[in-house]
């Protein structure tokens, strides 16, 4: 797995701010008060190489009972119990606070590696300034000034941060599982929705051979399954350890479990509670599945608590699409684990989404259907020129990959890469994720090379033309 990062805090001192730069795009809310972050938010980050899994955590929510200091407690008791590496974020105009010795007091006597990033230095001199400033008081050593909206000191920072991980594991950076035949099923969702009891609803037909694979009580439990003719590993997240020590974590621990399962699986199995729709955790869950590039079913558990009635569970969908329309191509499921019913289509959709995880689609239709797509709906304008698409071709699998080669890559609208998705994804009947890369036409320098005499030229006719035909 991805090394992990927590970056924590006190509230309002700009942790989602260096999150979203460190990520690289806006996917924290960042505003300037306290309590914005209710939620947490995890993206992979890279560094000179160096892949890894950023978590940012949120400060306290105003109106609650509950102090300060015990909220900003908990969020570090959590980074601490799970992550590699902290980024401790304090205010460097403001100074240490007494949240800040509260915070850097329990990191200390972790002994988990830690970097303080001292924020909001907006100038080079205060940057150098900072660096014998109050902060290396706390007694966690590395102090780095930074500037997270104004991108300064990131370097230094991320280099401290680097340095502090273990070193890189072979294969930890790598997305796909390993295709050994073997299909790894990741049973997903928060605490008792009833995931191990679909587990053992599996296991316990009668037509399977199975096989325990042991677990510690730290890791996800892995069970061996042969299911009509298919290997399958499905792994239950309910294994995951909880210390006493951490109260109310019960939801955050469950996202944790779910990216350490994602990470060696071809499909997740998101498990929903009936009773309890559309919950913000199993959107959060749906969309670490998505980042992640995995195949997803979407199984709606307890429905026997509900009603057997067709129009209630069309309903129940049609909610569920709304309400998770960034991943409306998965399928969705409604079963009573602890009944058995339709636990078998759980698997089966399962082997079919995971063969269509490692699909590879032959180039001469990909490039017919590039044909019928620019012919049916013709690519924007970009920057005052048509976009062009010269040719498409699958570059990876697992998931299904595809680069397309075009005049201006960073300019295709979101709009229209939609559209190439949906086709493709209707065109071969995928409902996994698919992803699209956008290159630039190789020899792009000699074509403006070429260009640059006739442009210099005394301007004629013939001149200009003949620079157009070559191109």
């Amino acid at each position: 797995m991805k090394p992990l990062v927590a970056i924590v805090g006190r509230p309002n001192v700009g942790k989602s701010t260096l999150f979203n730069r460190l990520v690289g795009r806006r996917v924290a809310l960042v505003q300037d008060e306290p309590g914005v972050t209710r939620d947490r938010h995890y993206a992979d980050a890279d560094w000179e190489g160096r892949i890894f899994t950023l978590i940012d955590t949120g400060g306290f929510v105003p109106g609650e009972k509950d102090s300060l200091l015990k909220q900003v407690r908990e969020q570090a008791q959590f980074a601490v119990e799970e992550c590699d590496v902290i980024i401790f974020v304090v205010d460097a105009r403001v100074g240490m606070s007494t949240a800040d010795e509260a915070v850097a007091n329990y990191l200390r006597k972790s002994g988990k590696p830690v970097v303080v990033a001292a924020n909001k230095l907006d100038n080079e001199s205060g940057l150098m300034q900072s660096l014998a400033g109050e902060f290396f008081r706390l007694g966690l050593g590395d102090v780095q000034g930074i500037s997270a909206e104004h991108n300064l000191g990131m370097g230094s920072l991320m280099d401290s941060v680097v340095a502090k991980l273990a070193p890189k594991v072979e294969g930890e950076d790598a997305e796909a599982p390993p295709d050994d035949g073997k299909i790894r099923v990741a049973i997903i969702g928060r605490p008792n929705v009833g995931k191990s009891t679909l587990v053992n609803a599996i296991l316990k037909e009668k037509r399977v051979v199975t096989s325990e694979v042991a677990g510690t009580t730290r890791d996800p439990i892995d069970s061996e399954v042969t299911y009509k003719g298919n290997e399958l590993i499905l792994t239950d997240t309910a294994g995951i350890r909880r210390k006493k020590t951490i109260a109310h974590q019960v939801e955050q621990y469950s996202v944790i479990a779910a990216l350490k399962v994602l990470e060696r699986s071809d499909v997740a199995v998101l498990l929903m509670d009936a009773t309890e729709p559309h919950v913000d955790q199993d959107a959060k869950l749906a969309g670490l599945s998505m980042d992640r590039g995995r195949a997803l079913v979407i199984v709606v558990n307890k429905w026997d608590l509900i009603a057997e009635d067709k129009r209630k569970q069309d309903a129940f969908r049609d909610d569920l699409k709304i309400a998770l329309k960034f991943v409306g191509y998965a399928p969705v499921i409604f079963t009573s684990a602890l009944h058995g019913s339709k636990v078998e289509k759980v698997v089966d959709v399962a082997v079919e989404l995971a063969k269509q995880f490692r699909f590879r689609a032959p180039t001469p239709q990909l490039n017919r259907l590039l044909d019928y797509m620019v012919d049916n709906n013709p690519a924007p304008i970009v920057k005052g020129k048509p976009l062009r698409l010269y040719y498409i071709a699958q570059v990876a699998a697992a998931p299904p990959t595809f680069a397309l080669t075009c005049n201006a890559p960073e300019g295709v609208p979101d709009m229209y890469k939609r559209y190439i998705t949906n086709q493709i994804r209707k065109t071969f009947d995928l409902r996994v994720p698919i992803r699209l890369l956008f290159r630039e036409r190789p020899g792009k320098a000699k074509r403006e090379a070429r260009k640059k005499p006739h442009l210099a030229g005394k301007g004629g006719k013939g001149g200009k033309r003949a620079g157009r035909d070559r191109d």
